[in-house]
């Protein structure tokens, strides 16, 4: 089961106590997943359509209490292999369905389409909650954390869009829209935006779950990070040390490490001894003991001689 589906499972059992907030979540549910139907006796009915089955319960118990109303309740199984059934709640045609749709701010008078959020469907704080758990349960997903942080909602209406966004900001959130094909998408991407949207729709083991990967992930990387900045500094140093390794073999060769200087000399002597240390631990190992910028300019004197030997044997 998906994350999104997790989440849809968990926000489908909350059924809250108060009437404003029923109504104003079934108000999201019917403007996402539901259909106007018209019986050849010019009767208005209403079809919902969702392919998660506990949605389609609370679906149903909504309608009872908000409108105590009968309801119908079909499945069907999609042709393809491997996906999910299709559960269509129905409110048979009759003269009820067209008061209901007034009522939850579907449609104004005169049965016209209303394009944006209900104002008065959303007046309250807790009803707008409600209202967006609806629409996220009509037609929302959130991505697992573990991949891409990523929660949006799709509408095939531009103008409605925008006022759920509206809506959506009065919790100090900033999502963006984006067109795909025919669908307007209202989404977030920032983690700790989809963290304060679970909050407002009270999909609280969902946020925990999301927090926890979170922070897992955050640590894995910051591992990893680490791991990486060790191993480019082991090469590094381990590379360098090969280098003066080098030079000092070249220099014995051609000059004899007993005619260096003392200092040049004992620096010499130990990172042939040693070659696979820092700078930092050659230095403890001098008599007496030097610090990193004591060991690296003999080192650099012991290059630049190094240097010059290889430039005369160019020139013979």
């Amino acid at each position: 089961m998906s994350f999104s589906e997790k989440t849809k499972n968990e926000l489908a059992r909350i059924i809250l106590k108060d009437r404003c907030c029923q109504m104003a979540e079934l108000a999201g549910l019917v403007r996402m997943d539901g259909t106007i139907l018209i019986s050849s006796k010019n009767q208005i009915g209403l079809e919902l359509t969702t392919e998660n089955a506990a949605v389609a319960r609370k679906i149903l118990r909504l309608a009872k209490l908000v409108f105590n109303v009968e309801t119908e309740l079909r499945v069907q199984r999609k042709a393809r292999l491997k996906k999910n059934n299709i559960y269509l709640v129905k409110i048979p045609p009759q003269n009820k369905v067209q008061e209901i749709l007034r009522t939850l701010g579907i449609t104004r008078e005169g049965f016209l389409i209303n394009p944006e959020v209900s104002s008065l469907i959303t007046k309250k704080k807790c009803c707008r909650r409600s209202y967006l758990r609806g629409v996220f349960l009509g037609a929302g997903s959130v991505n697992d954390p573990e991949n891409t942080y990523h929660l949006e909602i799709a509408t095939t209406s531009e103008e409605y869009a925008q006022s759920l966004v509206a809506l959506i900001k009065k919790f100090g959130l900033d999502p963006k829209i984006s067109t795909r094909k025919n669908w307007q998408v209202v989404y977030l991407k920032e983690s700790e935006q989809i963290v304060t949207f679970l909050n407002v729709i009270e999909a609280h083991t969902a946020l925990l779950n999301f927090e926890s990967t979170r922070i897992q992930k955050g640590i894995r990387n910051k591992v990893n990070r680490l791991v990486n900045c060790e191993t480019a500094n082991l090469t590094k140093t381990i590379d360098a040390a090969f280098r003066q390794k080098e030079n000092i073999e070249l220099i014995a060769q051609n000059l004899g490490l007993e005619n260096l200087p003392l200092g040049l000399r004992q620096v010499a002597e130990l990172r042939l001894e040693q070659p696979d240390i820092s700078l930092k631990e050659l230095g403890e190992l001098t008599d007496p003991p030097l610090g990193k910028s004591g060991i690296n300019h003999r080192i650099r004197k012991l290059e630049k001689i190094a240097e010059n030997i290889r430039n005369q044997n160019k020139k013979k």
